[in-house]
């Protein structure tokens, strides 16, 4: 059990706490580098190369969140045999893991490159940017395999509890795509497909980094009938996989309704839209990262059926989502104009930005809660609400913005997103809850169960 991490033991404080801050850096680093990136590609390109690349972001979010959504689910399955010490099957799944995601890869890759540019004229994409949109697609998508792997690899190793070799990785991987970045756009010249490059180069380094950690763990020592095929585990990890990858499927499809308005408003929205993406995606970083802790703690505390853990796991992750919106919701809401600067180089751009910022921040209290209490679901093997919150999201976020675009204009994408928040958080927060008293021996789901039983007997 060479430094596997096991959640099941110790003060639950200390250990979330421990887990939650180098995977918090790894998060935030991979996210600061996107800020910078943003910041290389739209001051060394200019706005309209940001437009190309940012208009990419809810179609990428598609295929990548499918990706990281079966990883993601594999993990949890990975997680509760660990807890259970169940090895032989914590091999299998691994392995089994390893195949499934490599076949995915290849189909993914496949529909993503072949139907990359019918799906940029049918988001509205302005013929200004569609050929750089192409360059860059084509050459992400084409990697998708690179993505796929570090996905899959930082996953099993938070689901074993290790989060720190993830975080080695991305520092060493931001280095050098910050490096690769400056250099293919500022002195080769290569505009957005160095920034493509660089991305994939970068990803390809972080894989090597946790894979080696993986081979070294005693417990993963796998052998080749690890991968014979076994209908049960495939079944397993389809079950509790496919739910949470049709999830953000379904939730990239409501932001890339959203992505057609705003489109259609012009390339100005467009840049300021995406620049809004990536502070959003930035200052969820905190809460977002409670939940990938939420998700191992409650995974594992399942396997070996520690409810009483998972109850105090809740409290612990909550109060980090929550201390989050404090801080960073303030700054969404009080300085959105300064933000917007840190990217945005036009006056115009800059007004529209500072329009939508402080809306969101205002609700950014609903989608930190929301990460804690979805990713407890997935750890209860609970994969189905996740996936029809993701459901309820899309459909707020489409009604939201057709009704109200007319009327608010730009406004209305940042009401599309706090409905969207509020209702899947809801949603959420009510499974998890009923979820948690019908397991734990003393709650009244389970006790009305029990007397309603012995009254038939």
């Amino acid at each position: 059990m060479t430094k596997a991490n096991d959640l099941t033991q110790g003060k639950v404080t200390q250990l979330v706490l421990k887990f939650y801050f180098p995977m918090l850096l790894t998060n935030m680093l991979q996210q600061m580098y996107n800020i910078v990136d943003t910041v290389i590609v739209g001051k060394g390109i200019g706005d309209n190369a940001l437009a190309a690349v940012g208009n990419m972001s809810s179609l990428t979010f598609l295929i990548f969140g499918f990706a990281m959504g079966l990883a993601n689910g594999f993990s949890v399955i990975i997680a509760q045999y660990f807890g259970a010490k169940d090895y032989a099957n914590l091999r299998r799944s691994v392995a089994s893991s390893i195949v499934l995601s490599g076949v995915i890869g290849l189909v993914l890759t496949t529909v993503s490159v072949v139907f990359l540019h019918p799906t940029l004229v049918l988001l509205q994409t302005d013929s200004v940017i569609m050929h750089d949109g192409l360059v860059y697609g084509y050459l992400i998508f084409g990697g998708l395999i690179t993505t796929i792997a570090y996905n899959l690899c930082s996953c099993i190793l938070r689901a074993l509890g290790d989060s720190k070799t993830p975080f080695i990785a991305i520092i060493v991987s931001t280095i050098v795509n910050i490096a690769l970045d400056i250099f293919t756009i500022y002195v080769l010249k290569a505009g957005v497909a160095g920034a493509a490059i660089a991305t994939l180069t970068a990803q390809a380094i972080s894989v090597l980094i946790c894979y080696s950690k993986l081979k070294k763990l005693s417990i993963l020592a796998l052998e080749k009938e690890d991968f014979r095929g076994n209908s049960a585990i495939y079944g397993v990890l389809f079950k509790n996989g496919l739910p949470m990858a049709f999830m953000n499927s379904i939730t990239a499809i409501g932001c890339m309704v959203v992505q057609y308005f705003v489109n259609g408003l012009g390339v100005m929205y467009t840049t300021a839209y995406s620049a809004c993406s990536k502070f959003i995606n930035l200052f969820m970083q905190p809460a977002t990262t409670a939940g990938y802790v939420m998700s191992a703690f409650t995974s594992q505390n399942y396997g070996a059926k520690r409810f009483d853990r998972i109850r105090e796991g809740l409290r612990v992750c909550l109060a980090i989502a929550a201390v989050s919106y404090v801080l960073l919701g303030s700054i969404m809401f009080f300085f959105p104009s300064q933000l917007s600067k840190l990217i945005l180089s036009g006056d115009e751009t800059i007004a529209i930005a500072a329009t939508y910022l402080p809306i969101c921040g205002a609700f950014l209290f609903s989608v930190d809660f929301l990460f804690v209490f979805r990713s407890g679901c997935q750890g209860l093997a609970k994969p189905a609400i996740p996936m029809i919150s993701g459901i309820l999201e899309m459909a707020m976020r489409i009604g939201v913005i057709a009704l109200f675009i007319p009327t608010l204009g730009f406004r209305a994408t940042a009401y599309a997103e706090a409905a969207a928040w509020l209702g899947a958080l809801a949603l959420n927060m009510t499974a998890f809850g009923y979820s948690m008293h019908k397991n734990t021996p003393e709650s009244p789901v389970r006790g009305f169960a029990k007397r309603l039983a012995s009254s038939k007997r």
